[in-house]
């Protein structure tokens, strides 16, 4: 016998999806409140966090990813910079001392 789906409202959805934020409860715990597959109400969340620009778990936002890779770049400029004056140092050194 084939399986029906149930079919959720948008205001269902948004619903289950602010208890979620806004309780702080698990999303295993509201959807078992609600009934519903706790796999479902992950998804719902997933695109929540996504419409509302929100980084999922472990990963970093657009915003965050260009920071990230302008601090990368200046990261490794001030290396280069850094090395430079230790060589620099170590020839001023040499030639004080004579040798």
């Amino acid at each position: 016998m084939a399986e029906t789906r149930r079919r959720f409202d948008p205001e269902f959805r948004a619903g289950a999806v602010r208890i979620v934020r806004e309780t702080g409860k698990s999303i295993a715990q509201v959807a078992r409140d609600l009934g519903i597959n706790s796999g479902t109400l992950a998804n719902w969340v997933q695109q929540d966090r996504a419409a509302r620009g929100e980084a999922a778990a472990g990963q970093l936002a657009e915003d965050e990813r260009a920071e990230l890779a302008r601090l990368r770049r200046e990261n490794a400029e001030l290396a280069m910079e850094r090395d430079v004056l230790k060589r620099s140092v170590v020839l001023w050194v040499k030639e004080a001392t004579g040798r």
